[in-house]
């Protein structure tokens, strides 16, 4: 009797060993032998350029901030490496650069290292009369008035965003822009994410903000003496600032011509800490929906239901099966969302929606998302999201602290690589197990700074990461191979910029570094694998759709069709699915022009090409193409009066 105890016990051990095992194997990241990665990363080469920087008296590593944050400074002070690709001197390239220096908290305008010396780089005055405890985030480019020039938005942490409305279009300087604020008030925002998108479909893109700290906090104010307010939360927090819409004004009776939907997100998380927006046409319905990245709680994906004048959303949530954790249901998790993008990884024509996360080992292991559409996706919507979470069978489920994130085809080869920023605070002294108390303990300390642990000028969380440059292997699976293309050692960066700058039909990147100097990498691909690139504009005045190859240029009087779509059709059949994005991420910003890979094939190969876009009287329209790889730039042609 007593053996048989004995056997039966060791049996159950040794299955629960076997459990054990097994669950430890089939958690492991795959590995790649070096000669796969070094294969992999073959047909990516980047030379590497520090971005300029300007001559000012003193570079610093932290912010000033309110008494009772002075003991976590550096942790505050570790967003607004922002920066954005555009064309601001109208030679049709997108070779000018929007930057945020966060050393001293300078909004940057530059040409691309390598696109010559068109114009001196300078400095945006963004004080307004408000210089004092302000620091920004980011600047989106963008034609915010609809005259044909190109502005920018700077938004910031201690006020309201600031239009920088192209004034002439004389030499390209500071005197070329008129700031206006967006909104008449003193209030103080501390807006870390924005885009733009045509929401109630009246034919002209809005504005998204997403804000962090709550309204009218004084985190920034070294002089209040008063307790700010953290997160309530780890993994629930809804204390954080207001986030809103501001609508076109039809009417043009503005000088700056938005008008604040007051209430619009109301009931849908509208006080979570946002960190990313993303905006894209997921249902095919004409209208893009949104996906709010949430730190410390849930992210919220919206279906976009609105009319002219009208916004109407309803949230969706993804399906929970026997074998989904919680936290990796669309709309359910208790994550750090920090970045977000849209893009089709597995070609089905709908739009999959990539997340950052924090997933560093030994410290916080949470989980990378990549949420691909299921087959639901191409029919009509429910009230259930059609999105199953695959970052780890496609393994790409565990990088580290990341911040901004990308899709998007460096190689072209017609499938699309996966970027991240990553790096939060860099030093030396490792604070993580101090972090991982704050982390654990009881929420309802949370939010009083006096619970956290002091944050010193030299301590480390997650300083030293290299950005992920994910690459599909034949298994079907992603492979890092960042290490192989060493575009940097160990930066830490916030925003991600993709733009064809020297239109030569491959991407190139800026990262957007915090506290050290950012970079450009110009793609040195071999040219074999070649692309389409589309330049798609709306004329401000009615007209056909125009067709013009190459760098020739469209007339001034035209914008950027923010939310056009556009599906290029390969020879095997599959298609690329690409959209004009506004403005989607954390704070990195793409340019305008749509990139598709197209791998090997014939430079005379005609390919089809169809397009779908709403016009500036809200009328949708499709029109396809039949066009060869290169450089095509379309008028998009639209009849009735302009508003």
């Amino acid at each position: 009797m007593e053996t048989g105890k004995r056997e039966t016990k060791w049996l159950q051990k040794s299955a629960a060993l076997a459990v054990v095992a097994a669950l430890f194997f089939l958690a492991r990241t795959e590995t790649f032998a070096a000669s796969e990665r070094h294969r992999l990363a073959d047909g990516l080469k980047f030379t590497t350029s520090a971005l300029p920087e300007l001559d000012v008296e003193s570079f610093r590593q932290v912010r000033d901030v309110c008494t009772s944050l002075e003991h976590i400074a550096p942790w505050i002070s570790s967003v607004g490496g922002g920066v954005g690709f555009c064309d601001l001197d109208g030679d049709g390239l997108e070779n000018d650069i929007c930057l945020i220096e966060t050393r001293g908290d300078h909004v940057m305008i530059c040409p691309a290292p390598g696109s010559g010396d068109r114009y001196a780089a300078f400095m945006l005055d963004q004080s307004l009369g408000r210089e004092d405890h302000v620091a920004p985030m980011g600047c989106l480019p963008g034609d915010f008035n609809e005259d044909g020039r190109l502005d920018l938005l700077v938004y910031f942490w201690g006020r309201p965003p600031v239009l920088h409305l192209r004034s002439s279009s004389g030499p390209l300087d500071a005197s070329a822009f008129d700031a206006h604020d967006l909104v008449q008030s003193g209030d103080r925002w501390f807006t870390n994410t924005v885009t733009r998108a045509d929401l109630d479909g009246d034919g002209h893109p809005d504005l998204v903000f997403g804000n962090y700290f709550p309204d009218d906090a004084h985190v920034l104010d070294p002089n209040w003496t008063g307790r700010a307010e953290m997160q309530h939360s780890m993994s629930r927090a809804a204390n954080g600032g207001t986030n809103r819409i501001f609508l076109w004004d039809v009417d043009r009776s503005l000088e700056v011509p938005f008008i604040e939907a007051v209430g619009s997100l109301v009931g849908h998380d509208d006080t979570a800490w946002t960190l990313a927006i993303a905006a894209g046409d997921l249902d095919g319905d004409g209208l893009p929906d949104l996906y709010f990245a949430n730190d410390f709680g849930s992210d919220v994906l919206l279906l976009n239901q609105s009319e002219p004048g009208a916004l109407r959303f309803r949230r969706l949530l993804g399906a929970k099966t026997l074998t989904t954790p919680s936290s990796k249901v669309l709309g359910c998790d208790s994550f750090k969302g920090m970045g977000v993008d849209f893009g089709d990884v597995n070609g089905d024509g709908v739009f999959d929606i990539y997340v950052s996360n924090i997933t560093d080992s030994y410290a916080l292991e949470e989980s990378q998302l990549l949420f691909v559409s299921t087959e639901e996706a191409s029919e009509a919507w429910g009230e259930v999201a059609p999105y199953h979470d695959q970052s780890e069978r496609l393994g790409v489920s565990r990088t580290g602290w990341c911040w901004d994130s990308k899709l998007c085809d460096l190689n072209n080869d017609s499938v699309l690589e996966a970027l991240q920023a990553t790096g939060f605070v860099k030093g030396e002294i490792d604070r993580w197990p101090e972090l991982q108390e704050v982390a654990t303990g009881n929420d309802e300390l949370l939010s009083n700074p006096i619970s956290w642990p002091n944050l010193g000028p030299n301590d480390d969380l997650c300083g030293h990461q290299r950005n992920p440059i994910f690459v599909l292997h034949e298994s079907g699976r992603y492979c890092d191979v960042s290490a192989e293309v060493d575009l940097a050692v160990d930066p830490v960066t916030r925003g991600i910029a993709i733009a064809d700058v020297d239109a030569d039909g491959d991407l190139d990147l800026a990262y957007g570094n915090q506290w050290e100097p950012s970079s450009f990498h110009r793609n040195q691909s071999d040219g074999l694998m070649k692309s389409i690139v589309l330049r798609l504009r709306l004329p401000l005045q009615p007209g056909p759709t125009l067709h013009l190859q190459g760098l020739e240029q469209a007339t001034s009087a035209s914008r950027a069709a923010i939310g056009a779509v556009a599906r290029v059709t390969l020879p095997d059949g599959r298609v690329i699915l690409a959209q004009v994005d506004g403005g989607n991420g954390h704070s990195g910003f793409r340019g305008k022009e749509l990139h598709c890979g197209l791998g090997r094939v014939e430079d005379d190969l005609l390919l089809s090409v169809a397009l779908n876009w709403r016009d500036p009287v809200g009328k949708l329209h499709a029109e396809s193409f039949e066009l060869m790889p290169g450089r095509h730039t379309l008028v998009l042609g639209w009849q009735g009066e302009n508003q």
